[in-house]
This record gives C-alpha cells, structure tokens and sequence, in this order.
C-alpha cells in the first residue's frame, strides 16, 4: 500500500520528465531554422610610409674643456706686494695680475750694469795696450810673447763683457718676473695665495698663485664605441660620408637646460686608438662660445653628422611590433589579408622611425589596430596619412 505522499512524487516526476522531452523537442526542431550571424572582419587603420631626404645624426654624451688653461706661477721668489685682478673674472692676455716685491732683484739689475760698464773699460783698457804692442813689436822693441799677451787679454775682456751683457739681460728678467701678467684671454680663478706671503719657484701645488681658462672658443671631448667606430670607417671607405679625421664635420651641442641642439660647431681631433679599458675611441669638437655659456666641466649632448642627406622610408614607431629580438609590421595587401613583414630600423627622425629595410613606399601597414590583427586574416581598412615632423 502507498502512502500519498509518494503517489504525489510520481505524478510531478512523470510532469517534469514531460517538459523536459518537449522542450528538447523544440530546441532540435529551431535550430535547423535560426542560423549564426556572420562574423565582420576587424577595421583597422592603413598607410603609407612616408618618404622623406633625411640626414642621420648620431647623438653622444660630451663633456666641456678649455682650449687653453694655465697655471700661474711665480718665476721668482719673493713676497707678494698687490693682487691687481677681480676674482672669476675675465682677464686680457697681457693683463698685470700680481706685483712681488721687485726691490732686491732692481738692486740686482743695478749690479749687473755696473759690472758691464766695469767689463767695458777694462776691454777698452786691453785694446789700447794691443795697438801699442803692435807698434811696439813693428820696431822691435816689444818682444812676440808680450804681444800675444796682449791679445789674450783683450780676447779676456771681450768674453768679460759678453758674461756682463748676460748678466744684465738676466737681471732684467728677475725684475720683469716680478710683474706677473696673464699669459691668455679667460676667466681667472680666486687667488690662492694673498699679500704679504712669501712665494716660492716650483712644480708643486703650493707654488700656484691662480689659474686661468679661455672659454671661447671651447672644446667638447665625447667617446665612441668600437661598433660606431667601425661604422664611421667603413662609410669613408665607401665614399659615404668622410671621417672626421680628415675633415671637419658637423656637430651641435645641446646644454641640460635646452631643448634644441643650438650650439654649432666642428670636429677637430679623433684619437689614434681604443681605450683598453672602455673600449671607445675619443673624439673632439671645437666651438664657438662667443657670450661664454659653455663653461668648463659642464656635460653637453653632442650631435654628430652620420649619414645623408639620402631618401628614406618612415613610419611611427606605434606601428612596429616586436617579437623577442625581431622587429616587424602587419602589411595589408590589395584584397585586405594581412601578411607580417620583418623590418630594420634606424634612427629616429622627429616623430618618425627610419626603416632601412622591408619596406617600400607603396606598402600599406597597419598603423591602429594592431591588437586585432594576426597574420592571415582579412580586415577591413581605412586609409590614411601619415603626418611627418621630420628634423634635420
């Protein structure tokens, strides 16, 4: 015998398992009816690469250096009487710097001239005793050895007085070095050492009374790798762009507060070999510094002539993919299927990435929509310029 509440159990199990068969049913019978909606192909945006005659320039990291810094040091020992030049700043060459006390080296001149005019008449002395020896030898009264005595000592005088003539000369310098002056035209540092005080001659850095800069023009030293190096050569061999050893090519500095290279300038000197600690080769630029910015010891960009002018092919940066170290675009063909194209770049002009190989002007790359491409795929593309602001 059932209870009732079992007999209710069946009855909605038999209900549910009726729905469920029907509903299956109909499911089977829509979908040979309702069908999938076809699937659009991805817009993505199209272009060009621009062609443009460009100059390549290839930027370092300099540092600035005085043509011309010297040391000021006394010639002569003394004490120091007056300074005559304002601290840090710009001195002529010429211009009289320090005074030491020229009293001892004056009274030194004096003694030399009285020892020339000494020498001067003890010769005029010996030249009048060999003329009358040598009329005396023409009458036979003065014997042969007493005139050569004679000569000897006037040849005695005339060395006398070429020692005092020196001896003179060399006093002067004494007393001129006392007036220390300005070797060159720059801008001179403190003094290091302040009137009253004993200066000494020397090599050591105690004897420096001040140095002294030129600032224009001014030299900038940077450093090139081995790779750069072998570039530069192999275009001077090429007849692509001469190297800078034998001329003077281009450069512009750029300073850390500016946002354009505006100082111009020239190479000058490349060194004849790598350092075999670095492994880079220095280079030297001479520029003009006519209001005295470039200071130095401050860093500069330095931009260097590479290659050009010549036609190259450019695309934006945005549209290059990378794959671990292979750089390459997504190209659009005439009936819109997407092939990958591997490319090699340069260097950078203005907004624009030069490609120096895989790419031809007529070729459409995709430059948005990179996300939704893969190779093989159809897209739907919209065409585009690309807008250059190309420097240099």
């Amino acid at each position: 015998m059932e209870y009732p509440y079992k007999k209710q159990k069946h009855i909605a199990n038999f209900f549910m398992f009726f729905l469920l068969f029907s509903a299956l049913s109909g499911c089977e019978n829509d979908n040979d009816e309702v069908q999938m909606p076809e699937q659009m192909p991805p817009q993505v945006t199209v272009a060009n690469p621009v062609m443009e005659e460009i100059t390549d320039w290839d930027e370092f990291t300099g540092r600035l250096y005085a043509v011309k810094s010297v040391e000021v040091r006394p010639r002569v020992s003394g004490y120091l009487e007056s300074v005559h030049f304002a601290e840090g700043s710009i001195v002529n060459k010429g211009d009289l710097l320090y005074i030491i006390d020229p009293r001892p080296y004056q009274a030194a001149l004096d003694q030399a001239k009285a020892e020339l005019e000494r020498a001067k008449a003890t010769q005029q002395l010996a030249d009048n005793d060999l003329s009358r020896a040598e009329r005396l030898f023409k009458t036979r009264v003065m014997p042969e050895e007493e005139l050569d005595s004679r000569r000897s000592q006037k040849s005695a005088s005339i060395a006398s007085v070429q020692a005092a003539k020196a001896a003179v000369v060399a006093a002067q310098l004494d007393v001129e070095f006392t007036h220390i002056k300005s070797p060159i035209t720059g801008r001179i540092s403190r003094t290091r050492i302040t009137e009253g005080n004993l200066v000494t001659t020397g090599d050591n850095d105690s004897n420096i009374l001040t140095t002294i800069v030129s600032l224009d023009p001014i030299y900038v030293y940077f450093t090139a790798d081995e790779q750069a190096v072998l570039h530069y050569t192999r275009m001077d061999m090429a007849g692509v762009r001469k190297s800078s050893r034998t001329t003077a090519n281009p450069v512009y500095l750029r300073l850390a507060d500016e946002e354009e290279y505006f100082h111009e300038g020239r190479m000058d000197f490349v060194d004849n070999q790598l350092d075999l600690a670095t492994g880079t080769m220095r280079g030297r630029a001479i520029v003009q510094n006519p209001d005295f910015l470039l200071v130095p010891g401050m860093f500069a960009d330095v931009k260097l002539l590479g290659k050009g002018p010549y036609e190259a092919v450019m695309i934006p940066d945005s549209a290059i993919s990378l794959d671990q170290t292979n750089k390459f675009v997504y190209v659009v063909d005439e009936s819109n299927m997407v092939s990958r194209r591997q490319i090699k770049t340069g260097n950078k002009h203005g907004n624009l990435r030069v490609v120096l190989q895989g790419l031809s002007k007529d070729d459409r790359i995709v430059i948005n929509g990179l996300q939704r491409v893969r190779a093989g795929m159809q897209v739907s593309p919209e065409e585009r310029k690309i807008e250059s602001s190309s420097e240099g």
